[in-house]
Parts: C-alpha cells; sequence; structure tokens
C-alpha cells in the first residue's frame, strides 16, 4: 500500500471529520494492554501512520516507539517523534530490542497479501515482545462481514475545512478494494483528492492460527475499539519463538 503525498497532507483531518479518534482509540488499547501486563511501560506501533495514536501512547506508557513503510506517513511521524519511529516493513522488520506491547491498527494488517505474508507479519511482532508481552491487531474485513458493492457518503467540517467523501468498495477472492474520493474546501480553494486501498479478507481462523503460530496465542473481541474487532495476544513466557529461540539473543 502506498499513501500518496497529497492524501497524507488531509489524512488526520479526513479521518477527524469522520469522527475518528486516535485519543480515545490509544486510551482503550492501553486498557486492553494493562489489563494482561499490568506494568506495561513500553510500546511499540506497527505501521505507526503519522504517529497520530504514538502521541497518546507516549503520554500514557512513556517508552514508545513506532515502524512505518510509506515515506509520506514516516515524514509526517518524524514531526512529532524524530528518533522514534523506524522505516520498515511489517513482514520482515527487525528492532535491536523487545517491548512490553506491540500494537497494529486501524486494519494496517490487512495491507498484506497472502497467509504468508500474515504470518510473517505477526512473527515479526510476536518476535519483538518480552515474554508475557501483549499483541494486539485490528483487522481488516473477515470476508463474511465484506460488503461487495457497498457505497458510502458523508461529510463534515473541521480545522477550518469542509469535507465530502464518497466511496466504493469490490472483490475479487480474498482481495477487498476500497476506492475513496475526497472534495477538500478551504479558503483557498476545493481540491480532490483519490485514494485506493486493496486489502486481504482472512478469516478470523487465519488470525488466530498466525497469532498461535508466532508463540503468542489470541483471544478476539467483535466489539473492539472500533467496531470491527481486535485480537490481543499474549506471548508466553516460555514460548519461544523461530527467531528468538534461546540462546539466538535479540533482533537484530
Amino acid at each position: 500500500m502506498t499513501y500518496g503525498a497529497d492524501f497524507v497532507e488531509i489524512y488526520e483531518t479526513v479521518y477527524q471529520a469522520r469522527g475518528k479518534d486516535w485519543v480515545r482509540e490509544a486510551e482503550a488499547v492501553v486498557a486492553l494492554v494493562r489489563e494482561r501486563y499490568p506494568h506495561a511501560g513500553s510500546l511499540l506501533d506497527v505501521a505507526c501512520g503519522t504517529g497520530a495514536h504514538l502521541e497518546t501512547f507516549a503520554q500514557l506508557v512513556g517508552d514508545v516507539e513506532g515502524v512505518e513503510l510509506s515515506e509520506p506517513m514516516l515524514r509526517r511521524a518524524w514531526d512529532r517523534f524524530p528518533s522514534r519511529v523506524h522505516r520498515g516493513d511489517m513482514r520482515n522488520f527487525r528492532l535491536p530490542r523487545r517491548f512490553d506491547a506491540v500494537t497494529c491498527l486501524f486494519h494496517a494488517i490487512g495491507y498484506v497479501e497472502s497467509r504468508e505474508e500474515l504470518h510473517a507479519a505477526i512473527q515479526a511482532m510476536a518476535d519483538h515482545l518480552v515474554p508475557g508481552g501483549v499483541l494486539v491487531v485490528e483487522p481488516w474485513w473477515f470476508p463474511e462481514n465484506f460488503l461487495d458493492g457497498y457505497l458510502a457518503a458523508d461529510s463534515g467540517h473541521i480545522e477550518g475545512s469542509a469535507i465530502a467523501r464518497v466511496s466504493h468498495t469490490s472483490s475479487q477472492g480474498r482481495h477487498s478494494r476500497l476506492e475513496s474520493r475526497y472534495l477538500i474546501a478551504r479558503a483557498e480553494g476545493i481540491r480532490e483528492v483519490t485514494q485506493v486501498h486493496e486489502l486481504m479478507l482472512f478469516t478470523r481462523d487465519e488470525y488466530l492460527q498466525a497469532f498461535e503460530e508466532a508463540g503468542c496465542p489470541a483471544t478476539y473481541s467483535a466489539e473492539g475499539i472500533n467496531g470491527r474487532g481486535i485480537f490481543v495476544g499474549v506471548k508466553g513466557s516460555s514460548t519461544g519463538t523461530q527467531a528468538l529461540r534461546q540462546g539466538e539473543g535479540e533482533p537484530s
């Protein structure tokens, strides 16, 4: 998935106008983490985007870092956290430390392109957890929940902008496509931005299997933090991962 610089420029404004609340979401995720790891003091946000969730994570947890692949997103995240957001691909990133919690939110996991890549991404995240650490993943739609040909339209005002959005969904097998077009009106004029998202439709069992094989058995909540569900796994203290077996040391 490539986010264009023109979309990244309006990214947070667009979603805020549609009611997205990064602060509330981050607070809910930290609550899920601390139900399982009460003294969690470090957190890695994978596919952290512009770093909007990281701001609240930093206030609540303290020691936070992020991983992001999109260059325009990275530049925005670096404005917030110049030295704590790393360029990396969720399928194979390697950092030289572990964390009490790892998160992957806003259906970013759906951008992987196969079950093999799903397993690789969940494994990479689990590899960066301390024993007993918590992995929180917000999925894209399951195949049975995705609405092919769904049409949506909404509008809102925020920060001196009036924004209108229309979208259309389609799918072919397990591949889903969401095309959105935005009209953004500001004092200087009106502009149009188009963004296309292509995401995989994995089943609930496929997610759970990926967590299990990564040594991080998970539970699933249908409510989640936004009504799309959430997976929460805990890395077993005696369950080593393939990349971090005893004697192999830290990720490098």
